[in-house]
């Protein structure tokens, strides 16, 4: 893997990042909430962007993975706002942004920041603060996380995890699901038919929003959210490939 290196981000939390030198343009994977830039997909991209010398850059947002900063400070805004300082410093060449889950989120706010070759969503989860914390909330979940600042959540995956009102509200002000989303350069969605973190409803809806002359939505069959097994990461390459190729 390509050796990391460190900027200060917009609020001054050290971002790291690891950047692949190679030919344009550059290759941009965006991790999801709690992740990093050294899960199995994002390791599984570099290692082929490498072999066919092409620019690849992945990145930790504040308080996630290499990153400084605390992970419970942080929202949908703010690690987009690290997503964009780290590109617009360190890529020379327009980007392919590759996002997986809440980098999904991230990648589409980006779309409406800057002009790209492409985008590819990975079991994206765009508005999940609200269409998936909040929506999910009792009542009683709901005072507490406005009131006291914060709640406590179990995860199937992982350890529980802080739900927090800064999170909640800042993710209403970035909500991406409500409007139209121009994007005037191709986009591929892919979504694993056993998902059980995000819906199809929601890679529906995403495709629905989505205003590309060349969208395309495909539906795995047996990939699950992580979208890391053989078949699902030979899936992956091949998209990104074709993708490229026809650029």
């Amino acid at each position: 893997m390509s050796e990391i290196s460190y900027m200060e981000g917009p609020r001054g939390d050290r971002l790291a990042y690891a950047k692949t030198e190679g030919r344009g343009p550059c290759i941009v994977f965006l991790p999801g909430y709690r992740s990093d830039m050294g899960g199995t997909k994002v390791v599984h991209l570099e290692a082929w962007a490498r072999r066919e010398g092409r620019a690849f850059l992945r990145l930790d947002y504040a308080g996630h993975g290499a990153s400084g900063g605390v992970f419970e400070e942080g929202c949908i805004g703010d690690w987009t706002d690290d997503a964009e300082a780290v590109i617009r410093a360190v890529c020379d060449t327009p980007v392919v942004l590759v996002g997986s889950s809440m980098g999904g989120w991230v990648a589409c706010l980006l779309s409406q920041r800057m002009r790209l070759k492409a985008f590819v969503g990975i079991a994206a989860a765009p508005d999940f603060t609200e269409d998936g914390f909040w929506a999910s909330f009792s009542e009683a979940q709901r005072r507490q996380v406005m009131e006291e600042g914060q709640l406590i959540m179990p995860s199937p995956h992982e350890d529980p995890y802080v739900v927090t009102r800064k999170v909640i509200e800042d993710g209403r002000r970035h909500l991406v699901l409500r409007d139209r989303l121009p994007m005037d350069w191709p986009v591929r969605l892919m979504q694993g038919s056993e998902d059980e973190a995000v819906t199809r409803d929601t890679a529906l809806a995403l495709f629905d929003r989505i205003e590309s002359p060349d969208l395309t939505l495909t539906l795995v069959k047996n990939g699950d959210h992580r979208f890391s097994s053989p078949e699902c990461l030979a899936h992956l390459e091949k998209t990104v490939a074709d993708l490229i190729a026809d650029l």
